[in-house]
């Protein structure tokens, strides 16, 4: 019987083993050839388990950010991520067809808060696990956090139970899902690599499927206030990870939507609750809900009712104007140990702008907006930052809309009043307001959805 080798001295003969596959696989990736299934493979399983060192997966990835990734590559990296960890199949312990969506990340963009009661009250279950924001982008767990006593932290069992008995459940990250995606990701923000279209792509679809959704509708965001600048970088992003779901025998839908202003009027985590429920109560910004009933609609379409899109949007609008999504959001946010009648705490500094002129509203920045968000608090700068739940900005209206002199603009709710200040300083520099006959003829707001993919 041969010896079992030791644990440290099987490590090392990996590594040197996979350091000659790394060194080939960076050349050529380098020179624009094209990786076999295999080397993926074990250039995914060699960093997890340590054996490749951070250096050689930097060169490996800016070679990819430099020459990029063909679409078989792309899915195999998909799956060699996939595989890195636990996959999840609630459908098989639900008996159902899981639907989910996810949002490239924007300033004000609380929609999955609200999809998620809406879609439940509709008959569909929908067990989410969503992130918490970095940047100027808002994080889902971040703003059920300002929820008093929410709880994000479940385990996958309560999860599965929760979805079952309610219908509803968002949760942060259960299980080992992808731990590739995290170190991956970890070394693209330090090394210039987050910009690669496959890369991102790969990310978020991996954890789609290990979260083992069935059908998924991506909301890609686009404009000052997203990562993607401009429709045709969006449009490749899109059709990328509408391969990665054809490929993983998943159905994909894609919106292109608009992010050259806030989406809604608030920003900010317990600010975006307080929109949520508005919308809940049948009220709210026009862009917000014509997002929140164009997904739901879509989510709907896709799941097991076998229901057109349009059907399923009339019966999200039903669900919100008879009160059962609101039933459900209370439901759901008990369900995880918050109370839905607690007041949200702000800000204590309430600081109001009034408008200097009137005129139709033609710009109000994203951008601007989230960033001064984030100096505020209300976002994080580092992974390791604490967020402020309290503080935000709540814009009273937006572009398109007709404004008197006088009429209050924005509100900024802040710790004190130095930091108020400049958060209103700093937006009004980017809010432009066009009177006369100009402010007339000005162009009205683009729809939030700017176009479908797939």
């Amino acid at each position: 019987m041969t010896p079992a080798v030791p644990a440290r001295r099987g490590a090392r003969q990996a590594a040197a083993k996979v350091k000659v596959d790394v060194v080939a696989a960076i050349g050529i990736k380098r020179d624009g050839g094209v990786l076999s299934d295999e080397q993926i493979d074990a250039l995914i399983a060699g960093y997890v388990a340590g054996a490749i060192p951070d250096y050689q997966m930097s060169a490996l990835l800016m070679a990819i950010c430099w020459r990029g990734l063909n679409e078989a590559e792309t899915l195999r990296l998909t799956q060699a991520m996939v595989a890195s960890g636990d996959v999840l199949d609630p459908g098989a312990k639900l008996g159902r067809r899981i639907v989910d969506k996810h949002s490239t990340g924007g300033v004000g963009d609380k929609a999955s808060l609200a999809l998620g009661p809406i879609v439940a009250a509709c008959g569909v279950p929908l067990g989410k696990m969503s992130g918490r924001g970095l940047g100027h982008t808002g994080g889902t767990l971040d703003k059920l956090e300002s929820i008093p006593g929410f709880t994000v932290e479940i385990d996958e069992s309560r999860f599965i139970k929760q979805v079952r008995d309610i219908g509803l459940a968002i949760a942060g990250q259960t299980g080992d899902l992808v731990p590739a995606d995290k170190m991956l990701y970890a070394l693209r923000d330090v090394t210039g690599t987050v910009e690669s279209i496959p890369l991102i792509a790969a990310s978020i679809m991996s954890k789609k499927i290990a979260g083992g959704a069935d059908a998924i509708v991506l909301d890609v965001k686009v404009g000052s206030g997203a990562f993607m600048k401009d429709v045709e970088h969006a449009r490749v992003l899109a059709d990328q990870m509408i391969a990665i779901g054809h490929g993983s025998g998943r159905e994909v839908r894609v919106l292109l939507t608009n992010m050259d202003r806030p989406l809604g009027r608030a920003v900010g985590n317990a600010l975006e609750v307080r929109e949520v429920v508005e919308l809940l109560h049948d009220r709210g910004p026009r862009d917000l809900r014509e997002l929140v009933f164009t997904v739901a609609g879509m989510l709907l379409a896709l799941s097991d009712l076998e229901i057109s899109e349009e059907e399923g949007e009339e019966r999200a609008r039903s669900a919100v104007a008879t009160g059962a999504a609101l039933a459900m959001w209370e439901r759901w946010i008990r369900a995880q140990g918050g109370n839905p009648d607690a007041p949200l705490e702000l800000g204590p500094v309430e600081h109001t702008v009034l408008a200097h002129e009137g005129g139709t509203i033609t710009e109000i920045d994203a951008l601007t907006v989230g960033l001064a968000a984030v100096r505020l608090g209300a976002g994080r700068r580092t992974k390791q930052d604490t967020v402020d739940h309290g503080v935000g900005i709540e814009l009273h209206a937006s572009v398109g809309d007709q404004i008197a002199a006088g009429d209050p603009l924005l509100t900024v709710y802040a710790r004190d009043d130095d930091s108020a200040h400049e958060a209103a300083s700093s937006v009004l520099a980017r809010v432009r307001i066009v009177g006369g006959a100009a402010g007339s003829r000005a162009r009205k707001p683009s729809p939030v959805v700017i176009e479908r993919r797939g």
